[in-house]
């Protein structure tokens, strides 16, 4: 095994570790309210509000992460990201008013930046004939991770109550930190500037606005979130509406909130392995219309199991957009880039992640959780007709990434 790929299994492991803590945690949120006072006519949107809060501060820090990862190292945001989420999810258990959790949230997202970092060090060693597969193989960590998550989560709180599952979420994350820091080495880092890193952030959106394939592939994933949050962080509460009450609902809902996680397994390296023979754009497209072909039919679900099978099939086909997404941002950028395009990749999921909640919160409160589902897929093939109009109109090809980057810069 070469020692970009035992790099790459290490970071796999680490991520694995991360998206288990976060996923162990947050999809269950929503039944932790009632346990802090929330009645149930606000419960939807005290929802939106939880699940948004931290993607508000990650929006706005991200970037700054970024331009420090690739001044100080990537693997130091790594580790400094690691050990300060290991300490949020310990301060979770502790909280007694939602108002604590918010806040809870709010440093949550000013801490962040485990995944991004780690996904910019495998960004930075992988050949480039491999980096469809590598970025692929991550986000299969991150998906693997939501298997591990809402399973043990709900398992955990089920039995002992949602607090003592927070306890072993911050156990989780600082696993994958102590993996990190006794495993990983990274190449050396740029030289440190003596100015604050600030002015870095403002030339790093300044580069990405002559970019015109980034700014576009920012877009795109600021939409794509926006989208699948509208409806993600209510989907234990629909749970508990199909069971017919909310006791007992956290494994139910750890179960069936972890297929989506399996499905991107099952179909992360694939999706990967496709773009690299058959163009990355084709992929895209394809994820795109189909999930969101997918999600609406929940519309018409009424059945748990039928829910289930629909939630696994949306995930086939979910779980090839980021990836192909992020092998994109790579290719459209240079290497001393890497760790602000990650940056930025974040704060444009973050940003996404912020203004669904609160859309779909609302939306869920007036509507119903039903036609949030056709709301969700009307924006996901919208974006994918749009992403196919314009490959057509500016006479790009299908067949490979550099004839696309070459027409779009």
């Amino acid at each position: 095994m070469e020692n970009w790929q035992r790099q790459m299994w290490i970071l796999w492991v680490g991520v694995l570790l991360c998206s288990s803590s976060y996923t162990m945690v947050i999809p269950l949120l929503p039944l932790f309210l009632p346990e802090l006072g929330v009645e149930n006519d606000s419960i939807y949107w005290w929802a939106g509000v939880v699940q948004s809060s931290a993607f508000l501060v990650g929006a706005v820090m991200a970037p700054l992460w970024g331009s420090m990862a690739d001044k100080y190292g990537k693997r130091k945001m790594v580790i400094r990201a690691g050990l300060s989420l290991s300490v949020v999810y310990a301060l979770t258990a502790l909280v007694h008013s939602p108002w604590e959790l918010v806040g809870i949230r709010l440093l949550h997202g000013f801490v962040g930046g485990f995944v991004p970092a780690s996904m910019a060090i495998v960004a930075s060693i992988a050949p480039e004939r491999r980096m469809g597969w590598s970025l692929g193989m991550m986000q299969a960590a991150t998906m693997t991770g939501s298997i591990m998550g809402p399973l043990l989560g709900g398992l955990l709180s089920h039995a002992f109550g949602q607090r003592q599952s927070f306890i072993v979420a911050a156990s989780f994350i600082l696993l994958a930190t102590i993996a990190v820091m006794l495993f990983v080495k990274e190449g050396k880092a740029g030289t440190p500037s003596t100015n604050s890193p600030e002015p870095a952030v403002r030339g790093a959106y300044r580069a990405a606005l002559h970019n015109r394939q980034l700014i576009n592939l920012l877009l795109l994933l600021l939409l794509f979130q926006l989208s699948v949050n509208m409806v993600q962080p209510l989907l234990t509460l629909h749970i508990a509406d199909m069971r017919g009450n909310v006791q007992d609902v956290a494994a139910t809902a750890g179960f069936v909130l972890s297929l989506i996680g399996i499905a991107g397994i099952l179909a992360s390296p694939q999706w990967g392995k496709m773009g690299e023979k058959s163009g990355y754009l084709r992929v895209l497209i394809i994820c795109l219309i189909a999930s969101g072909c997918v999600i609406s039919l929940q519309y018409f679900v009424h059945e748990l199991w039928l829910f289930t099978i629909v939630q696994f099939t949306f995930g086939l086909f979910l779980a090839g957009i980021v990836p192909v997404v992020n092998t994109l941002v790579v290719r459209s950028t240079d290497t001393a880039f890497r760790g602000r395009s990650f940056g930025m990749t974040t704060s444009a999921n973050q940003l996404g992640s912020l203004l669904g909640p609160l859309i779909g919160g609302g939306l869920g409160k007036f509507l119903g959780i039903q036609w949030l589902f056709v709301a969700t897929g009307t924006l996901l093939v919208t974006a994918g007709i749009t992403v196919a109009m314009r490959a057509v109109a500016m006479r790009i090809p299908q067949q490979g990434q550099k004839a696309y980057s070459d027409q779009t810069h």
